[in-house]
C-alpha cells in the first residue's frame, strides 16, 4: 500500500534580509506564533493560521512572504537563513497539478491582500550600496560610547527630540544611509527576560558625522511612557550602550548621481532623511534639483534639524514645510504641500531616475497615500498600477512605525 500523495501547503514567511529586527510581529501575532533567536524572526508553520494581524504592523514589507511547499520549512531552518529560498518545486502524484494550480491561486489571492496591509514588498534602488545586516544580535551586542547628547526642538516645546552620536571606537560598524540600529535597555521585562532592543533610524551618513570619523547618530523623541525613549534621552557622554544591527536592506539612498529623490517625513521621521543629504552633500555638493524635502511638525520649534536645513542651499535642495499648529496660519501637513506640488510629484513619478521616500507615524501614510494617488489622477496615471511598478523597480519606499 502506498502513501497518498502530499497536497502542496501555503506558508507564511519572514525574509531576513529586508527585516529590521523590531519585533512588531511578533508581539502582535495572536496565535504565538512568530518568535526569535539572536539572528532571525521566524514563523511557526504549525502554529500559524493567516490571521494577518502581522501584516499591516510591520514597517518593512518584510513579513509579507510566502512559499508553496510539499513540507512546512522548521522554525529551526528558518533560524539559519540568510536570505529566503526560492520557490521550490511542487509535486505531490497524480493529483498535485490541480492542487498547485488552485494553490498557487489562493496564495495569489493571499498576497494582493498581504500587500494591501503592508505596503507591498519593498525593494532597494538598484544602484544603492550592498548593506552589511545584523551583524551584532541581543546575544551578541556591539557596546558603544556616547559621544553627544543634544537637544533639538526647544527648551520649552512639549516635543523633546534629541541628536545622540554613538562612537564604536575600533569596533567595526559598516552602516548605510537608511539602515537602522537597535538599543537595548538596561534590566529586565515582567518576566525577567532581558528587554528587546528598541529600532533607531541612522541619522548620520555612513562615514560618521564628520567625515572619516565613523561614529553614528540617532534622533530619538522621548516619549512619556517609553521604556527605551527615556533612556536614550537621558544618557550623557561618556555611557556605554548596547547595541544591535545594523538592519534594513531596502531603505536605501541610490548611488547614482542623477537619482532625483523626494523625501516626505513628520518628526524623528527626518533621520534617514538627514542621512541621506549629508551624503548627498559630500557625494556631489555642485548637483542642484535632484532632492526635494516635505517635513512636517505641529510648529517650527517642534521640527528637528530645522536651523541646519535652513542653511543648505535651495539650489541643492528644495524644503517645503508643512505646520500644523502654528499660530496665525492655517494647518498644513506633508499631504497639502504633496498637492501644492502636483506638476513635481507627478513629473518625479515618471522619470525611471525619481525616488520617493516616506517615513515617519504611521498616522501620516494614509494621507500621503491619497494624496499621490490624487496628483496621479490629475494628471491622467493610474497611481495603484505605477505605485507598484516603481516599488518593484526600487523607487518607492515607505517606512513608517
Amino acid at each position: 500500500m502506498t502513501n497518498a500523495p502530499t497536497a502542496p501547503l501555503k506558508q507564511h514567511l519572514i525574509d531576513p534580509e529586508i527585516c529590521i529586527r523590531c519585533y512588531t510581529c511578533e508581539m502582535t501575532c495572536p496565535e504565538e506564533a512568530i518568535e526569535h533567536d539572536d539572528m532571525n524572526v521566524v514563523v511557526d508553520a504549525e502554529k500559524c493560521n493567516f490571521c494577518m494581524d502581522c501584516i499591516p504592523v510591520c514597517p518593512t514589507g518584510s513579513i509579507d512572504e510566502w512559499r508553496v511547499v510539499n513540507t512546512p520549512y522548521s522554525v529551526d531552518e528558518q533560524f539559519e537563513w540568510m536570505e529566503l529560498p526560492e520557490q521550490e518545486e511542487i509535486s505531490g502524484g497524480d493529483a498535485a497539478e490541480g492542487d498547485v494550480e488552485a494553490m498557487d491561486d489562493a496564495v495569489a489571492a493571499l498576497l494582493a491582500d498581504a500587500h494591501a496591509g503592508a505596503g507591498g514588498k519593498a525593494t532597494a534602488p538598484a544602484s544603492a550600496s550592498k548593506p552589511v545586516i545584523n551583524m551584532y544580535t541581543p546575544g551578541k551586542p556591539a557596546r558603544v560610547k556616547v559621544q553627544g547628547n543634544y537637544r533639538l526642538t526647544d527648551k520649552d516645546s512639549d516635543s523633546d527630540v534629541r541628536h545622540i552620536i554613538l562612537d564604536p571606537a575600533g569596533l567595526p560598524f559598516p552602516v548605510l544611509e537608511g539602515q537602522s540600529i537597535g538599543i537595548i535597555p538596561p534590566g529586565t521585562d515582567a518576566e525577567g527576560k532581558p528587554h528587546l532592543p528598541r529600532l533607531y533610524s541612522v541619522s548620520s551618513p555612513r562615514d560618521g558625522e564628520r567625515p572619516g570619523y565613523h561614529n553614528i547618530s540617532l534622533t530619538v523623541k522621548r516619549e512619556e511612557q517609553g521604556l527605551c525613549s527615556n533612556y536614550v534621552c537621558d544618557l550623557a557622554a561618556g555611557d556605554e550602550v548596547q547595541v544591535t544591527g545594523p538592519f534594513g536592506a531596502t531603505f536605501l539612498l541610490p548611488s547614482d548621481p542623477a537619482a532625483d529623490i523626494m523625501m516626505i517625513c513628520t518628526g524623528t521621521g527626518s533621520a534617514p532623511f538627514r542621512a541621506f543629504t549629508m551624503r548627498r552633500l559630500r557625494e556631489a555638493p555642485h548637483e542642484t534639483g535632484k532632492m526635494t524635502l516635505i517635513f512636517g511638525a505641529r510648529r517650527p520649534g517642534e521640527l528637528p534639524y530645522f536651523g541646519p536645513l535652513k542653511k543648505i542651499p535651495d539650489t541643492f535642495m528644495t524644503k517645503l514645510f508643512a505646520f500644523s499648529r502654528q499660530e496665525d496660519a492655517p494647518k498644513q501637513y506633508v499631504q497639502d504641500r504633496l498637492r501644492e506640488e502636483s506638476d513635481r510629484v507627478a513629473a518625479l513619478m515618471q522619470n525611471p531616475a525619481g525616488h520617493i521616500y516616506i517615513c515617519g507615524l504611521k498616522a501620516m501614510e494614509q494621507g500621503v497615500e491619497e494624496a499621490l494617488r490624487d496628483i496621479a489622477r490629475s494628471h491622467g496615471l493610474n497611481w495603484a498600477e505605477l505605485r507598484d511598478k516603481m516599488r518593484t523597480d526600487g523607487r518607492y519606499h515607505v517606512e513608517t512605525y
